[in-house]
């Protein structure tokens, strides 16, 4: 299972988000990631090797070229992450919540 620290090792590149930000559009292949982007091909190549050394992208080969796309697992690793922060705020907005509704109804 892929691990958190290595997601935000890999997303700690503003190029590898970039990159990964193109494919949340769909599948695309090197040379259509590569477009716009002020890095090689080969570059580009090499950020997606991190990227899916992360867990974060998958490939397939179409013909003589490889289309990449999110891997939904990696996805899951960040929002399991993530979900801890979301799970204590909540649970410290309804504590804040229920304490003010108890001083209301105090006599």
């Amino acid at each position: 299972m892929t691990q958190f620290p290595h997601v935000l090792n890999a997303l700690a590149d503003q190029t590898r988000r970039d990159i990964f930000e193109r494919l949340a559009a769909g599948p695309q292949s090197v040379g259509a990631l590569a477009l716009n982007l002020p890095i090689s091909r080969p570059a580009v190549s090499q950020h997606l090797r991190v990227l899916k050394e992360a867990g974060l992208v998958l490939d397939r080969a179409e013909g003589t070229r490889r289309v990449y796309r999110i891997d939904p697992a990696g996805l899951g690793v960040m929002r399991q992450w993530l979900d801890r922060f979301w799970d204590a705020s909540l649970n410290a907005f309804k504590a804040e919540a229920d304490r003010d509704q108890n001083e209301e109804t105090a006599p």
